[in-house]
C-alpha cells in the first residue's frame, strides 16, 4: 500500500459545559499537537447559526493558528462560495499568505446555508472492497428549513445572488494569477493576494458541478466520506472522468475525509463516541449542531424510528475502535476510492480525549509505514 498521508478537518466544537472560547483554545492547542504527531494538514470547516460549533470564520482561525505552529499546512475545508466573492476570498488569503508564505490551503466549497443536492447515482451496498456505502440519505428536510432561509438571509446581502460556481473559481484563479480582466478589459490587482503561494483545493460531496470544476481545471479534490458516504465513490469517480491535466496538476489528485475515534480499545472507543447520533441528529433535523454531549447525556435521549433513520448511514461509517481496528478501516477507505490523502475529523465530549485519539492514530500509522508529508 502507498504512503498515505492524514490530515486534519476541524468543526472547533463546542462541548456541553464548556463555551466557544474554550472551543478555540483547544483548536489551536490540537493543531499544535497534531503538527507534533507527523499530521500533514490542518483545515478548519465554516459553518453558521451552530450552537455546538465555533467555526464560523476559518480565515480567522488560521491566522490565530498560524501564529502558534510553524510546519503543518494550514487551510479551508471549506470556504462557502455561495456567499462570498472571488475577491474577497482572495484577500483574506492574501493576508494569511503574506506574514505565513507557503502555508496555505485554499479549499472552496459550493455551500452558502445551502444543504448539498439531492440525485445520487449510487445505491446501498459495499465497494468492492467491501467498504460500506449506505443508502443515500435526503436533504429534502433540510432544503425546506426555516433555519436554512434565515442563515441565507443573514448570510447573503438583501437582493444578492450568488455567482455562478465554476465563474467564481475561474475569478479566484484569474485574482491569484494577477489575469483578472474585466468584460470592458479592466485589469484588477489583489495586494496583498496576487501570486500568494496558496494550495488550491474543491470540496465534493458527488460526482456533479464541483467533482466536474475541479477536474476540468486540473485542480486538487476533496470528496466527503464522512458528510455523505454514499456518494463518495460517485465524487472521486466523477472527479477523475473530468480531470484535464494543468500547471497544478498533470493527474488527479484526490483527499477523502472520514469520522473517527480512537482509543485504547474497542470499548473505550465507542464509549466515547457516544454523543455522535444526537449531534448528527441536531444538524439533520435542522435545529443546528448542538453542544456535544457527554455519553450519559447522550443515553439520555428518547430516540424515535425517525431519529435513527436520520443519523444511521453517519453511525454506520464513523470509523470507532482501537488504533489498529481504525486503521484498518481508514486503509480500506484508502483502498476503495484510490486516495492520495485521508482527512479525519474526530470529535469526542472531552478535549484531551480527542487529542489521544489522533495521537494513538497517527502512531498506529507510522507503525503501517505511512508517511506523514503530503505531495
Amino acid at each position: 500500500m502507498p504512503e498515505i498521508p492524514l490530515g486534519v478537518l476541524d468543526l472547533v466544537p463546542v462541548s456541553t459545559g464548556s463555551t466557544a472560547a474554550d472551543a478555540l483554545r483547544n483548536s489551536i492547542d490540537l493543531a499544535q499537537r497534531t503538527e507534533r504527531f507527523g499530521y500533514s494538514r490542518y483545515w478548519f470547516a465554516e459553518h453558521h447559526l451552530n450552537p455546538g460549533v465555533a467555526g464560523t470564520s476559518p480565515a480567522v482561525v488560521l491566522a490565530l493558528t498560524a501564529a502558534a505552529t510553524s510546519t503543518i499546512r494550514l487551510g479551508s475545508g471549506a470556504v462557502q462560495l455561495g456567499h462570498r466573492t472571488a475577491l474577497n476570498t482572495v484577500e483574506e488569503f492574501g493576508l494569511l499568505d503574506a506574514l505565513h508564505p507557503g502555508r496555505f490551503d485554499l479549499g472552496l466549497g459550493r455551500s452558502g446555508g445551502r444543504p448539498p443536492a439531492e440525485g445520487t447515482t449510487e445505491t446501498a451496498g459495499r465497494a468492492s472492497n467491501g467498504l460500506l456505502i449506505p443508502p443515500p440519505f435526503s436533504f429534502a428536510r433540510l432544503l425546506g428549513s426555516p433555519r436554512i432561509a434565515l442563515q441565507r438571509k443573514l448570510l447573503l446581502l438583501p437582493g444578492a445572488e450568488s455567482q455562478e460556481y465554476a465563474e467564481q473559481i475561474d475569478d479566484i484563479l484569474a485574482l491569484l494569477a494577477g489575469t483578472y480582466r474585466s468584460p470592458e478589459g479592466v485589469e484588477a490587482h489583489v495586494v496583498p493576494g496576487e501570486g500568494a503561494d496558496v494550495e488550491l483545493w474543491i470540496l465534493g460531496s458527488s460526482g456533479g458541478t464541483s467533482a466536474e470544476t475541479a477536474g476540468a481545471r486540473g485542480l486538487r479534490f476533496a470528496a466527503n466520506y464522512h458528510v455523505s458516504p454514499a456518494t463518495v465513490l460517485e465524487a472521486v469517480d466523477g472527479y477523475r472522468s473530468f480531470f484535464e491535466p494543468s500547471d497544478v496538476l498533470d493527474k488527479p489528485y484526490v483527499s477523502v475525509s472520514a469520522d473517527v475515534v480512537v482509543a485504547e480499545d474497542d470499548e473505550t472507543a465507542r464509549e466515547l463516541a457516544t454523543g455522535y447520533g444526537p449531534w448528527v441528529r441536531s444538524i439533520r433535523t435542522a435545529e443546528g449542531a448542538i453542544p456535544f454531549p457527554t455519553p450519559d447525556q447522550a443515553r439520555a435521549h428518547a430516540w424515535t424510528d425517525e431519529d435513527r433513520e436520520l443519523v444511521q448511514d453517519r453511525i454506520d461509517t464513523q470509523f470507532v475502535g482501537s488504533p489498529a481496528t481504525v486503521a484498518d478501516r481508514l486503509e480500506q477507505l484508502q483502498e476503495a476510492t484510490n486516495a492520495d490523502e485521508l482527512l479525519i475529523t474526530t470529535i469526542t465530549h472531552g478535549h484531551a480525549d480527542r487529542v489521544r485519539s489522533y495521537e494513538l492514530l497517527a502512531r498506529e500509522w507510522r507503525k503501517r509505514g505511512h508517511s506523514g508529508q503530503s505531495s
